[in-house]
C-alpha cells in the first residue's frame, strides 16, 4: 500500500506562482481520463508526467503536481482508471484493486503518450520527464521504453519486476532510452533488496545512465509529510529529482 488519502508531500512549496486545473485527456485509442495540470506562472522549459499509486488520481498526486510547478516543471498527474472507472474523483474508500487488475500495459502506454502530447502541444520538442510512485514508479521506467522521445524516467520505490508482469521494467532495459533514477526505501519489505541490485546490474549492463539510491531504514511509501523520521530522506529525494532534470534538460540528443 503506498499514500493514505491523509498523506502530502513532504516537500514545502517553492516561489514560482503557480495554478492547477482538471482536465481531460483523450488516448489514441479513444479513452477518456481524468488529469490534473498545474502550470507556473513563466514559461517551463522541462515538464512531468506524474504517475500515481495503485489508487490513481488524489489529493497527494495533484498536491505534488502544484510542487513541481513551484519548483519550475508543468506537470500533468494522470489516473489509469478511465477505461473501467469512467472520470471524476472517487470516494475515499473505493474498490481500486479490480481497476488495477484491469489495467494493461498497452493502456498506461497510451494514456501517458496522451500526457506528453498534452505537455508538447505549443513545443513538439519540449523536454519531458515521467515521475511515478509504487505502481507508478514501475509505470514510470517502462516508459523509458515506450518510444516517447522522454528526457528521463523517475521511479520512487517501483517493483523492478511486479508479481503480474512478464516482462517488468528490468526486463526491458535494453529499449530505455533515456536515463533513470529510483528512490527506493532500504526497510521496505515488498521490494527486496536484491530485487534492487538486480535493477541497478541490468541498468549498468545495458548502458542506460542511471542513478539508483537506497535509504536505508526507510519504509515504502516514505516520501510522505506524516513520516516526520524521514524527513531529511524527503529532502534528499526531491533534491535529487530536481537535479536530475536539471542534468538531463537538455534538448540535444533527442
Amino acid at each position: 500500500m503506498c499514500f493514505d488519502q491523509d498523506s502530502a508531500p513532504p516537500i514545502p512549496k517553492g516561489d514560482r506562482p503557480a495554478q492547477g486545473r482538471d482536465l481531460v485527456l483523450t488516448a489514441r485509442d479513444g479513452n477518456r481520463f481524468s488529469a490534473f495540470e498545474a502550470a507556473g506562472g513563466t514559461p517551463s522549459t522541462a515538464a512531468v508526467v506524474v504517475l500515481p499509486d495503485v489508487r490513481g488520481l488524489f489529493r497527494f498526486y495533484k498536491e505534488l503536481a502544484l510542487l513541481l510547478a513551484h519548483a519550475g516543471h508543468d506537470a500533468v498527474a494522470v489516473d489509469y482508471f478511465g477505461r473501467t472507472a469512467g472520470l471524476g474523483e472517487r470516494p475515499h474508500e473505493w474498490d481500486f484493486w479490480p481497476h488495477v487488475h484491469d489495467t494493461t500495459f498497452a493502456g498506461i502506454r497510451d494514456d501517458v503518450a496522451a500526457a506528453v502530447s498534452h505537455l508538447r502541444a505549443r513545443d513538439p520538442e519540449r523536454v519531458v520527464f515521467t515521475m511515478g510512485f509504487c505502481f507508478g514508479g514501475s509505470a514510470s521506467w517502462h516508459q523509458a521504453a515506450n518510444g516517447l522521445a522522454l528526457s528521463g524516467a523517475i521511479g520512487f520505490y517501483g517493483r523492478p519486476r511486479r508479481p503480474e508482469e512478464t516482462a517488468g521494467a528490468v526486463d526491458r532495459v535494453a529499449g530505455m532510452a533515456c536515463p533513470i533514477l529510483a528512490l527506493m526505501g532500504g526497510d521496505d519489505p515488498s521490494i527486496p533488496l536484491e530485487e534492487v541490485k538486480e535493477l541497478e546490474d541490468a541498468l549498468a549492463g545495458a548502458g542506460v545512465p542511471h542513478e539508483v539510491v537506497i535509504y536505508p531504514g526507510a519504509p515504502h511509501s516514505f516520501f510522505d509529510r506524516r513520516y516526520g523520521e524521514f524527513a531529511q530522506d524527503s529532502v534528499d529525494a526531491w533534491e535529487r529529482v530536481l537535479a536530475f532534470i536539471a542534468a538531463n534538460s537538455s534538448r540535444e540528443g533527442r
